[in-house]
């Protein structure tokens, strides 16, 4: 089910090893090209489009986009208790792991009477997307409001795909931890355009366009942002998910099998990696994912991701070379089950969960971290989303008079130099007159 790729006794540039398991990448582009369509369409007939869209992606006409207040009331009121305490317990957890990520307002002296205050923006209005397609997530809607609220967001509104079993209705499980989080502008509305309504707005249904779109999905989701990028803001493109496990010889091929067919389940393109040492462990970690993949719910789907192009175990031939590996691969999920974890080392990856008792499924629940993660090997450069994502640096200049002057003739000296002489001439202008002034 899973291929194996041997890269003992080789010496690769961290180009070559990212190449060796290619992502789903002739999916990537298809995807954009769809989602890019679709958003234009969404930006041109609005409403109109959204309905067809519906009916063709989703199977639902006629239904309440912009969800009614008696959905919610009536979906918090269904709403099993034990899925309830956890949700709370998970937006506790999630709202305290956020709070550290708002910086604090700093002032610097820069000299005598200059003064730079840094202070940190929230932007005034968001666009949440919570996927709803082969799975739901609540989980999702927890860990796209609490950074937003937590960042002083002042609009918050959110999608999520209509259920053709519940009516066209968003699902009520959805719906409820909304509700549970203050959230009462919800949509139901899925995919790339739900994320083209965000950008543009859509009048009919009385939603205006946002500042920042957030959240996770599939490539189309993923590659709707790319098509929004520039009129709106946008977190990382977290497209179909993905695991990179670093395991050695003594790692316990049980719960790497079962950590990799967590991750597979969520997509038919997500990727699911192992790099070990270990010739022992890996075929070890083959016997038992020969024997979990069947028996669990998603078999069909998971297996088709284990055997994709996207999935692998990588042989290497020592722990450099597996840093590398994983480094150059830039995993949204980093797994390391290694008796000298050094996550100091492996400085490309979306989250490092550390430890045989550190899972991904906790992240994607309860660590008190976010799962919305940068896919497709974006953590190279992009983080997960946070409480920053919402927030803009702003910088405050403050001088008086006497420390204007102190770096007058400086100011002119470089507006000569890029012959821009206007610029020196705006400082000059304040000081015309003055005895002391340079001229």
């Amino acid at each position: 089910m899973l291929r194996t790729i041997d890269l003992r006794g080789r010496a690769l540039s961290p180009a070559d090893l990212t190449a060796l398991v290619p992502r789903a990448t002739v999916a990537r582009e298809e995807a954009l090209a769809v989602a890019t369509a679709v958003v234009h369409d969404v930006a041109e007939r609005g409403e109109t489009a959204l309905r067809e869209q519906a009916a063709r992606f989703d199977g639902v006409s006629d239904h309440a986009i912009r969800v009614p207040a008696s959905h919610f009331d009536e979906a918090l009121a269904n709403l099993d208790p034990e899925v309830r305490a956890a949700l709370e317990e998970a937006a506790g957890r999630v709202r305290r792991g956020s709070a550290a990520q708002v910086p604090a307002p700093v002032t610097t002296d820069i000299a005598p009477g200059a003064r730079v205050h840094q202070r940190w923006q929230p932007v005034r209005r968001v666009g949440l997307y919570v996927p709803g397609g082969k799975a739901v997530y609540p989980s999702s809607v927890v860990m796209n409001v609490i950074p937003a609220q937590v960042a002083g967001v002042q609009e918050i509104a959110l999608a999520s795909p209509p259920q053709s079993t519940h009516g066209g209705r968003v699902h009520p499980v959805i719906l409820a931890a909304a509700r549970l989080l203050g959230v009462d502008e919800v949509y139901a509305m899925g995919g790339a355009g739900a994320i083209g309504a965000f950008a543009y707005g859509v009048p009919s249904l009385g939603l205006a366009p946002v500042d920042v779109v957030t959240g996770p999905g599939n490539n189309f989701v993923a590659s709707a942002k790319r098509a929004v990028a520039g009129r709106v803001g946008t977190d990382s493109e977290a497209g179909a998910t993905e695991i990179l496990i670093v395991a050695d010889a003594d790692a316990d091929p049980r719960l790497i099998a079962a950590d990799l067919i967590s991750q597979a389940e969520h997509d038919e393109q997500a990727s699911a990696v192992l790099v070990t040492t270990s010739t022992d462990l890996a075929d070890a970690v083959v016997r038992e994912v020969a024997d979990r993949a069947p028996r669990t719910r998603h078999s069909a789907r998971v297996a088709e991701a284990l055997r994709g192009e996207q999935s692998a175990i990588v042989l290497v031939d020592d722990r450099e070379t597996a840093t590398a590996f994983s480094n150059a691969y830039a995993p949204e999920h980093l797994e390391l089950h290694l008796n000298d974890p050094r996550p100091e080392d492996f400085v490309h990856a979306g989250a490092v969960f550390v430890g045989a008792h550190t899972p991904v499924s906790l992240g994607d629940y309860l660590a008190g971290s976010n799962h919305v993660l940068p896919t497709g090997g974006q953590a190279r450069y992009a983080p997960g989303l946070s409480a920053a994502t919402f927030l803009r640096p702003q910088q405050i200049v403050e001088y008086d008079r006497e420390a204007l002057r102190a770096v007058h003739e400086a100011i002119v000296t470089l507006a000569d130099a890029e012959a821009l002489p206007a610029h020196g001439e705006a400082v000059t202008a304040r000081f015309e007159g003055d005895a002391q002034a340079t001229t």
